[in-house]
């Protein structure tokens, strides 16, 4: 009888782990559906948003259909850049649904994201457009009420540094990001300069130039 017990129950307690396995299985799906996470061959798209208002909102105000493309060829205008994108900056209303098409001409991955957006909509604050190389996805959210100016770029390691970066401007804005191509006016200006560095500079040249003068004199 001894080892029929133990039979009995080293097959209950495989029971129990088999059903707690498929138990958990619907689980385990449910935490990656909490990221709204579309997946295909050319991408993923993920926070997408198309009927969710936010805060301060009554309804959608106006439809946006965009096309965002992504290229070394926008490049070739911007010094430094490698990468680039067809809109460095896009404007809309408060409270208007932007359906987003991001077209990806390069054969490497490119992403197109909105970062600062209020987390009780979209987890982690943003909205992220992810296209293979050669392919396109099509995103679609909701700004928010206020006037803010958003951050848009390409996550992927160094593309945002090489060209990948734009903004996003939701009614009057808030101002324009630092080193955005064709937008900032310290597009070429390093972080940590003021806006009048270069009189700046041009002042300290003279005065050495005229320190040198003097002295020789």
């Amino acid at each position: 009888m001894g080892w029929a017990r133990c039979l009995s129950v080293t097959l209950l307690a495989g029971l129990g782990c088999w059903a707690q396995a498929v138990a958990q299985s619907p689980m385990d799906h449910k935490q990656h559906q909490h990221h709204q996470m579309t997946m295909s061959p050319a991408g993923m798209v993920m926070y997408s948003n198309t009927d969710t208002l936010p805060r301060g909102c009554a309804e959608i105000s106006r439809d946006y259909e965009i096309t965002v493309t992504a290229g070394k060829r926008f490049a070739k205008d911007i010094p430094g850049a490698i990468f680039g994108m067809s809109q460095h900056e896009i404007q809309v209303d408060p409270c208007s649904r932007v359906t987003l098409t991001f077209i990806n001409e390069d054969e490497v991955r490119h992403q197109w994201m909105v970062h600062g957006l209020p987390k009780y909509l979209y987890p982690q604050g943003m909205v992220h457009i992810e296209a293979m190389g050669g392919r396109q996805m099509t995103g679609t959210f909701i700004v928010p009420a206020d006037d803010r100016t958003y951050l848009i770029h390409c996550d992927m390691a160094q593309h945002m540094e090489k060209g990948m970066k734009g903004q996003l401007v939701v009614g009057k804005g808030s101002g324009d990001l630092w080193n955005i191509a064709g937008v900032s006016d310290s597009f070429d200006r390093a972080l940590y300069l003021p806006p009048w560095s270069s009189l700046l500079i041009g002042l300290i040249l003279l005065l050495g130039f005229l320190s040198v003068f003097w002295l020789r004199k």
